[in-house]
């Protein structure tokens, strides 16, 4: 009790010299608050997607790749705490927001039991230039999460990006497809031989990249495809 007691002041005391602050609204975090205040965790836009039934994200790749299903964590809009968020995650340093929101997400998933037994998770890669500038994949927290949930393999390697293209927010779709084709390789088909995959991004916008590194896969025997990412824009 009084060794409680003590570690919570010294929390107390290490939170007033050095407070933290919310990544969705920036105020400062009180104790038992991690990342997001709880008024944030409480506004949080959650898509309630749990690869059950049709849902936009579905949609997205109708008529472009043979996927079973596609879902969300988040819906991403211009402003707001799910821009704050994958801002920080990606730009910042942040890669604990990645490991947070997937863990709240692969607990969603791992409750409802919608998804067959998935036997590896994959992110989607950065090129190896990019990784060494960041020193992170912002993607990797979040979907090691879902794999730990799903009582998955995590598989970070098998899927490569062989070109450092620029960014890509204000490009178009058909842009996007194009600057991309052909930019996604598989360094060890055979392990992916009539498995079941998880392929994970951090925000769907058109999906291009999603597409294109679906189709990679797709080229391998046997393999049944799902995708999720953190956002998914509307």
């Amino acid at each position: 009790m009084i060794l409680t007691k003590l570690s919570n002041i010294a929390n107390d005391i290490n939170t007033l010299l050095f407070p933290h602050a919310c990544f969705g609204c920036n105020d400062r975090l009180i104790r038992g608050e991690k990342l997001l205040c709880t008024v944030c965790r409480h506004q949080l836009p959650l898509t309630d997607y749990t690869f059950n039934e049709e849902n936009p994200v579905d949609r997205i790749f109708y008529g472009r790749i043979n996927i079973k299903k596609a879902s969300s964590f988040l819906h991403f809009t211009d402003y707001g705490i799910v821009k704050n968020l994958i801002h920080n995650l990606k730009y910042k340093n942040q890669e604990q927001i990645g490991e947070f929101l997937g863990n709240w997400y692969g607990h969603i998933i791992k409750e409802n039991d919608h998804l067959p037994k998935i036997d590896y998770v994959i992110p989607v890669p950065l090129h190896r230039k990019k990784l060494r500038k960041r020193g992170y994949n912002q993607t990797a927290l979040f979907a090691k999460q879902l794999a730990k949930h799903l009582a998955s393999e995590y598989l970070e390697d098998v899927l490569v990006k062989t070109a450092n293209t620029r960014t890509q927010t204000k490009k178009s779709r058909l842009a996007r497809w194009y600057d991309n084709k052909s930019l996604y390789e598989i360094t060890n088909a055979e392990l992916l031989k009539n498995k079941t995959l998880l392929l994970v991004d951090d925000v769907i916008t058109t999906g291009a990249t999603m597409e294109l590194c679906a189709e990679a896969l797709l080229k391998i025997e046997g393999i049944t495809l799902f995708i999720a990412s953190i956002a998914v824009v509307d």
